[in-house]
């Protein structure tokens, strides 16, 4: 490699930002367009875990049972809704196959190693870099309401102990206010796993961004791509709102948008849109020290340093852009059987974003089977913030060509052909 080649990144989330980083320290001139603003979409409103419990893909047994049984609650924090989409119910089907006990194993298997890598990188990141991005290494607290739930659990974690290594601290109900006061008294118990952390992604994001920009990384904003030129299997240029921009090499991270790129990119991407919402807060008086789960309910509780976000649903939706009115009161109900302070009256936000969920509930990362110089970087699922430092790092090293940090075969383009 010389150090002037060129690479355009499409798409300015925190995958993207992660890949221009690794990028632009590699000696790359990169440029990252986006169709919207900068790290907006899923990399704006989410719950900011950097979370290697979150270890077992979507693709668990009961998975299909629960999607099922959505089709008729409007309501279900995990809903697939009615909506004619041979694409959708092809992506269903696929899904439905690899929601038993041995695929749930090896895909999880590749999400350790991959979670595992982002979280040294992220370390390095905050550690080195001095990244601003209110790291907070408090770990994550699974909470449960009822015995039930906790035995449940317990099985899952012991599951993550057995076959990943990863373990957490169970705590019993009578201990769990004197662990977090912002909890009420009487529930089941907990689980903390000490490994994670987390962060205000909305602030990392925009640090990373003006970093990037004191590197010579360009970014240009509100471009939208329209067309791919390609000649002799490779790329040879791109059509976008801001003209056309040409490249050595090219990097596609759009996320939940990439299926529509990849009839230009002569590669099938089967990717759906799993809708989640978020309401951003003030802080309230009683607010939690640790960020939370309530697997039950399906709601995660984050407290930041200047606010307080609540988080759940997916939902199988499509492009829908809505906000309904009963899905914030729902992340508000949900909260309220475990906390003191569940939320306050001053909003900060309302937000939606839609994640790029894979049949296998694993990512894409690597060279398209077709074009000799487009790579893919999408597909992470609920995870892109927690394995975003991995796949900057992975895409660097495939166009330099170095063997990759980790076994990337899970991971491959291909796999869809």
């Amino acid at each position: 490699m010389t150090d002037d080649k060129t690479i355009i990144i499409t798409g300015a989330g925190i995958i993207g930002l992660a890949c221009a980083h690794y990028l632009a320290r590699s000696g790359f001139k990169v440029t990252v367009i986006d169709k919207g603003r900068l790290a907006g979409a899923c990399s704006h409103g989410n719950c900011g875990y950097i979370c290697p419990s979150h270890v077992l893909p979507l693709t668990e047994p009961g998975a299909v049972k629960l999607a099922l049984k959505s089709l008729f609650q409007p309501d279900a924090p995990f809903r697939v809704k009615p909506r004619f989409s041979p694409a959708l119910w092809t992506w269903m089907l696929q899904f439905a196959r690899r929601c038993n006990h041995r695929q749930m194993l090896e895909a999880g298997a590749g999400l350790k190693a991959l979670l595992d890598l982002s979280m040294s990188e992220y370390r390095s990141l905050v550690a080195e870099a001095g990244m601003d991005c209110e790291w907070k290494e408090k770990g994550l607290l699974y909470v449960l309401r009822s015995d039930k739930g906790m035995s449940s659990f317990a099985a899952h974690d012991r599951l993550l102990t057995e076959h990943f290594g990863v373990r957490a601290r169970r705590i019993e109900g009578d201990a769990l206010p004197g662990l977090d006061s912002a909890l009420k008294p009487g529930l089941a118990g907990g689980f903390l796993y000490e490994g994670d952390t987390h962060l205000r992604p909305d602030v990392l994001a925009r640090n990373w961004v003006e970093r990037l920009k004191e590197q010579g990384v360009v970014f240009l904003e509100h471009c939208a791509l329209h067309t791919i030129r390609k000649a002799d299997g490779r790329i040879t240029g791109l059509v976008t709102g801001q003209g056309d921009l040409q490249a050595d090499q090219y990097v596609f991270a759009t996320g939940a948008w990439m299926a529509k790129l990849a009839p230009g990119l002569e590669c099938r991407v089967p990717i759906e849109c799993g809708k989640g919402y978020s309401l951003t807060m003030t802080r309230p008086a009683r607010c939690p020290e640790y960020p939370m789960l309530f697997p039950e309910h399906r709601v995660g509780v984050t407290p930041f340093d200047q606010g307080y976000r609540l988080g759940s649903m997916m939902e199988f939706s499509g492009y829908d852009t809505s906000i309904p009115a009963r899905r914030i009161k729902q992340l508000r109900t949900s909260a309220a059987p475990y906390l003191v302070e569940p939320f306050t009256d001053t909003v900060e936000e309302e937000w939606f974003g839609w994640r790029p969920m894979t049949w296998d509930s694993l990512p894409i990362i690597g060279r398209t089977p077709s074009l000799a110089n487009a790579f893919l970087a999408t597909g992470h699922n609920m995870l892109g913030l927690s394995l975003a430092p991995a796949t900057g790092r992975l895409i660097a090293e495939m166009i330099r060509g170095q063997d990759p940090s980790i076994d990337v075969h899970a991971f491959r383009p291909e796999r869809f052909a």
